[in-house]
């Protein structure tokens, strides 16, 4: 186990576990998409953002490969970012209301944003052996993060990885295990409330299955757990 959370950070940008995933990121950091013709792309493992005394866990499915995988943060430089962080800014956790690019200076107060896994999967779906050979770094990221009150999961992806993490981690999971439906809101032992949401995806967020108001309406019930 690291002893800080900046040695876990370092570890994670240096993986190189998954080989689909290895050649998907650095092949589509190498290629580009025409938007970003003359940009010079990430291209490695997205590390966790934040805070360090947040009591606010977000935990997100992946990094997009033209978005987080291209910037280097996690959910910067996308529609679900544009999302997020609008949200985090409305609800006092974030500096401001975009996160652009690394040096932008926006910074989050209370708040840490990790991921189920680290680097852009294609498709934007992870195969099950890299969400597995993913989860030591959240499992740490929990031992770590001493102050959590409220995790918010983004996805049924997220949900079901931090509740596998929290039971390797050693921390008691309910039974029967709790249901994602998006607003709901299951008092975990700590204690923690863990709060789901759909995840601000365009799929979600364009077809309307997300809106603003169900969005804000999660951050709205964390802020009421965090008092």
């Amino acid at each position: 186990m690291c002893h800080s959370l900046e040695e876990l950070q370092q570890d994670i940008v240096r993986c190189r576990h998954c080989p689909r995933l290895v050649s998907h990121r650095e092949r589509v950091a190498r290629i580009r998409t025409r938007r970003f013709a003359g940009v010079t792309y990430w291209g490695r493992p997205v590390p966790s953002f934040g805070d360090p005394r947040a009591r606010l866990l977000i935990v997100g499915l992946a990094p997009a490969a033209h978005g987080a995988n291209r910037t280097g943060r996690m959910f910067t430089g996308d529609r679900s970012g544009d999302w997020l962080y609008a949200a985090l800014h409305e609800f006092g956790f974030a500096s401001q209301s975009q996160s652009i690019h690394r040096e932008d200076d926006l910074a989050l107060a209370d708040c840490y944003i990790t991921a189920a896994v680290r680097c852009a999967p294609p498709q934007n779906k992870p195969a099950r052996a890299e969400r597995d050979n993913c989860r030591p770094y959240l499992v740490e990221e929990l031992e770590l993060l001493h102050r959590v009150r409220v995790v918010l999961t983004l996805g049924r992806f997220a949900f079901d990885a931090y509740l596998a993490a929290r039971r390797e981690a050693g921390q008691t999971i309910p039974r029967p295990k709790p249901d994602f439906r998006h607003g709901a809101c299951h008092p975990l032992p700590g204690p923690v409330t863990l709060i789901a949401s759909y995840h601000p995806s365009q799929q979600n967020t364009f077809t309307g299955r997300l809106t603003r108001r169900m969005f804000h309406s999660v951050f709205r019930a964390a802020r009421r757990e965090l008092g």
